[in-house]
């Protein structure tokens, strides 16, 4: 989309700047995306892909690509001193539909582009965002191309994924609050030839005579035999005594001497659980880690996402993820408004959603780091796990969900399952008439915008059609119902919408109920109202806070 004129502006090509840019494409809006690079980068530095974005990805219907490419995260094994500590298995609940996975950073780009380039956009390489200026119609950009020419660009909005960084963040005039970690760390991506079993982790360390660590390794498997990410403390030689950037951010890959297979191995001989060779290093750098977060995710038409809105240390796999989920929270709200459809406030709801789970993964980031990792945390095992799964983000309190009762039938159900701003869990066994198996939950809601379930049996189904006409209201394709009967349940005669049963209780047991419900399972797989009995009101009264009149 080269020259033409777009709804968006998306600054910087990472995994979050290409989630927004194909999220916004697959809706049909018009979208540019520049990165000042003049390439992919070859490194490996995120690498965990958590189950909550596989389930995005199942979303957007690219989440096989995915699967093909990564590795399954088993576990981790811990050492102290050379000891073995502790085993984590990372295991979930069997209704999760992913697990744990590794993928390098530059693959899933690859993959991103790819699935981008479906819909007839790609990254505008060597183009940087030198300014901009915004009113009450749009933004007015200002990019450079690699020849130093200078192109105006007029958008509805500018969304910067440009990282730690950011150019858009610093334009905004952003408070970026927080601290660097004095330590210096190396990265490196090698083949190793130990033992230790495939798919888990490594974490080894060395505590000192006063219980203080002193010396790290930790390594992630890659896919490839005997491959892995290994990051460990830096040697006085390779130590970038420059320090932070000169926007005072120390965070990220530094440039400077790079590390070489002999300091790896050097490491590797100190805290490996057995004797190791290390070869075949594809990359390898020396890097900082800060934490901060801005004040606010945006203002008016321009917003933040990812690294470019909030950074900590890699403990958990958090940080990517965290950052494609902003992209998607973001995105299907960008896409309304560039079409007019968004009620007023749809898109400030993006600061109020994302900015306290920001926050909390700072929080615990910092807390994991300086604790001793991830099982530092109090919390019992399953939630632990859901937890860094990023199955537990929610938005409670968000203005754009239908929190209170009303007269008209608003009020949350029966106890238990997902309410008001949760999760929407996946749940399998359903059965249709025409489907010769059981299909998933997550197979309706796949590639669907907002989707309306309503639970009842066949005998109080008859205002299931009333409900499902509201979709006759908005624009095509803004919201598909279904009804799902109990068990056992029968479907009248020339039903609509498409009906299918509960063939073994799932749906019943995950989503808490007993009565007719209904539920709205937003474009991001949150619920958005939780009806009980449901209504037409009620169902109305939710759209009324997401769309426009």
């Amino acid at each position: 989309m080269h020259g033409d004129r777009a709804d968006v502006l998306v600054v910087g090509a990472g995994p979050v700047g290409l989630t927004a840019a194909a999220e916004l494409r697959r809706r049909g809006v018009s979208c540019r995306l520049v990165d000042k690079l003049p390439a992919r980068q070859p490194y490996a530095k995120a690498v965990g892909v958590q189950p909550r974005t596989l389930e995005l990805w199942d979303r957007s219907g690219m989440v096989q690509d995915a699967l093909d490419a990564a590795v399954l995260m088993r576990g981790q094994l811990v050492y102290a001193n050379g000891a073995e500590q502790a085993r984590f298995d990372m295991a979930l609940p069997p209704e999760v539909p992913y697990r744990f996975a590794a993928l390098p950073q530059y693959e899933t780009e690859r993959i991103l582009e790819a699935f981008l380039g479906r819909f007839g956009t790609s990254i505008e390489r060597s183009t940087e965002l030198t300014g901009f200026t915004q009113d009450a119609d749009g933004v007015t950009s200002v990019l450079v191309g690699a020849d130093g020419t200078e192109e105006e660009v007029r958008t509805r909005f500018l969304v910067g994924c440009d990282g730690a960084h950011s150019a858009v963040r610093k334009g905004l005039g952003l408070t970026f609050e927080g601290g660097a970690f004095p330590e210096e760390y190396m990265l490196a991506d090698v083949e190793v030839d130990w033992s230790l079993p495939p798919g888990y982790g490594v974490r080894s360390m060395h505590y000192d005579a006063e219980g203080k660590v002193d010396d790290a390794l930790v390594c992630i498997p890659l896919p490839g035999t005997g491959r892995y990410r290994v990051s460990m403390m830096v040697p006085p030689e390779l130590s970038a005594a420059g320090g932070a950037a000169a926007d005072g951010v120390a965070h990220g890959l530094e440039g400077g001497r790079a590390p070489a297979l002999s300091h790896i191995q050097a490491v590797l001989d100190r805290l490996s659980p057995e004797p190791v060779t290390a070869s075949a290093m594809r990359w390898s750098s020396v890097f900082r880690i800060s934490h901060r977060i801005v004040d606010r995710y945006g203002k008016g038409r321009v917003f933040v996402a990812g690294d470019a809105a909030h950074i900590h240390p890699p403990t958990g796999a958090q940080g990517m993820n965290t950052g494609v989920q902003d992209a998607w929270n973001l995105a299907w709200k960008l896409a309304l408004a560039a079409r007019g459809s968004a009620h007023p406030g749809l898109t400030a709801s993006y600061d109020a959603e994302r900015r306290p789970v920001g926050e909390e993964v700072v929080g615990r980031t910092v807390r994991h780091a300086t604790e001793g990792g991830v099982q530092a945390d109090p919390e019992d095992p399953r939630t632990l796990m859901l937890r860094e799964a990023q199955l537990l983000v929610g938005y409670p309190d968000s203005p754009v969900v239908l929190r209170n009762g009303t007269a008209a039938g608003a009020a949350a159900g029966t106890a238990g399952g997902p309410r008001p701003g949760d999760r929407a869990p996946d749940c399998g066994g359903l059965l249709g008439d025409i489907p010769a198996h059981p299909l998933r939950l997550y197979d309706l809601l796949r590639d669907r915008e907002h989707v309306l379930l309503v639970y009842t049996d066949g005998a109080r189904a008859s205002y299931v059609p009333e409900l499902a006409a509201l979709t006759g209201g908005l624009p095509a394709g803004r919201l598909t119902a279904y009804a799902v009967l109990t068990e056992g349940g029968t479907a009248p005669a020339g039903a609509a919408p498409p009906v299918y049963r509960d063939g073994r209780g799932e749906f019943a047991r995950l989503y808490g109920v007993g009565e007719p419900t209904a539920f709205v399972v937003r474009p991001d797989g949150y619920v958005g109202a939780r009806l009980c009995p449901p209504t037409a009101e009620g169902v109305a009264a939710y759209l009324a806070g997401v769309f426009r009149d």
